[in-house]
């Protein structure tokens, strides 16, 4: 269309000695007029960022009654404008909207010298939505089911991205044979290479890691068992010192190269157990995403289960978080806010948890949460969804897929709404330090 309306333009420039269009619009109609069909406008555009464009152009096509020389338009308080003829009764327009400020905005559309205008046009501009969508490996495998499910969400869902958060403890532990490893690596790197995923790091402290990485692997404090775990798995990253976290994340990332996975740079902890230590861990090692702030009032299924630790540590060290927590940078002294002395590590909270603890229901109740009213953002906004692969199974991927069918009926790219799937380093370019 935009050429037919560049040639339509050069036509007007030459021809006709019709006066322009007013300056002023005329009186708004009760209704718009069912006679004009008004097609390719959108709801909502994106004012863009660092990392995504924006939607800075709008496109109309008015087909109009027969015997309609012109269309004009108005746009909030600008000067009338005049549609090009794009023939056969249609007229067209590619309008500028770059400058307009997030919020709603209307287009008033009228033929020449009109009294009143035959419609009005609302569209919104606002800034994105992210959506990020990722995974924490807990175990050293995943089954071949749990894969081909979440291959699935990527087939239902084009535009869907995952940060895979990908635990070490698959290139140490034993009873993982290279064979496996190697497949899962593959696996890895497919959805990277075909789908813009990210592969990012989760650690549950396993003593295989561990002690792989020449150190004494601790076997509490556990968020299941008062007698500890000798396995390692449910100790808390906390219970390590800085320094030793370090070599933890040194270590990771000396296995993901290793196996071609590149260097992570964006991390949950295991149980959502990170403290100031941790992050600071990860901003001397070159991570610069974090997700462990947890929404913890929606795992109330775990308020007394095992020893309660779970629950109770989440609710104490993550206090302030909640469904509609957005992306800060912790201070040293302050995990739960920034300050003057921030530590170089975004916190991206996770607000939607993950979905062995929420429904879709209660999905959707949080991404609503996170845009009230569907009105026009103000500022960019982070929402967190995401899963187990280790427990992943058709319930759970029905429920991603219901929250995914709802989400993806406000994509930004169809013009529906403002939601963007990224991953979490990102989100980084988003919300700069």
């Amino acid at each position: 269309m935009k050429a037919r309306i560049a040639s339509a333009l050069l036509c007007l420039s030459l021809a006709c000695g019709t006066s322009g269009p007013a300056d002023s619009p005329p009186e708004l109609p009760a209704s718009n007029d069912s006679a004009y069909q008004i097609g390719r406008v959108g709801s909502y555009y994106l004012i863009g960022n660092e990392l995504t464009s924006g939607q800075d152009q709008l496109e109309i096509e008015v087909a109009a009654p027969s015997g309609t020389d012109n269309v004009d338009f108005w746009l909030g308080d600008r000067k009338g404008e005049r549609m090009s003829s794009l023939g056969g009764g249609s007229f067209g327009a590619v309008i500028d909207i770059s400058e307009l400020e997030a919020g709603d905005h209307q287009l008033v559309l009228a033929t020449p010298g009109a009294d009143e205008a035959f419609a009005v046009v609302e569209f919104k501009r606002t800034h994105p939505l992210y959506v990020v969508v990722s995974t924490d490996w807990d175990d050293p495998d995943n089954t071949n089911d749990s894969l081909e499910l979440q291959e699935t969400l990527h087939a239902r869902h084009p535009e869907l991205k995952i940060t895979h958060f990908v635990g070490p403890y698959t290139y140490t532990d034993p009873e993982v044979t290279d064979e496996r490893k190697a497949f899962l690596t593959d696996w890895l790197l497919g959805m990277r290479d075909d789908f813009d995923d990210e592969i990012g790091l989760h650690i549950h402290p396993y003593c295989s890691y561990v002690e792989s990485a020449g150190l004494p692997c601790r076997t509490g404090p556990s968020t299941v068992y008062d007698a500890g775990d000798d396995t390692g798995y449910t100790v808390m990253c906390s219970a390590y010192e800085e320094s030793e976290l370090v070599t933890l994340f040194s270590h990771a990332d000396e296995i993901f190269q290793a196996n071609g996975l590149g260097k992570p740079t964006s991390f949950r902890a295991g149980g959502w157990t990170a403290d100031l230590k941790v992050l600071r861990a990860m901003g001397q090692t070159g991570y610069v995403a974090d997700t462990s702030a947890n929404n913890w009032q929606r795992m109330e299924e775990w308020k007394g289960q095992a020893n309660g630790e779970l629950y109770r540590w989440n609710q104490e060290n993550w206090a302030t978080i909640g469904d509609t927590s957005q992306p800060y940078y912790p201070d040293n002294d302050n995990i739960l806010q920034t300050g003057p002395n921030p530590i170089p590590v975004l916190e991206v909270p996770d607000n939607g948890i993950l979905v062995d603890y929420v429904t879709a229901e209660e999905m959707i109740e949080i991404f609503e949460a996170n845009w009230p009213r569907h009105q026009a953002l103000s500022q960019p906004v982070n929402y967190s969804i995401g899963w187990h692969p280790t427990n992943f199974n058709r319930e759970y991927r029905d429920r991603m897929d219901d929250t995914m069918d709802y989400l993806d009926q406000y994509l930004a790219s169809s013009h529906d709404g403002p939601v963007v799937y990224e991953t979490l380093t990102n989100m980084t370019v988003v919300w700069p330090q």
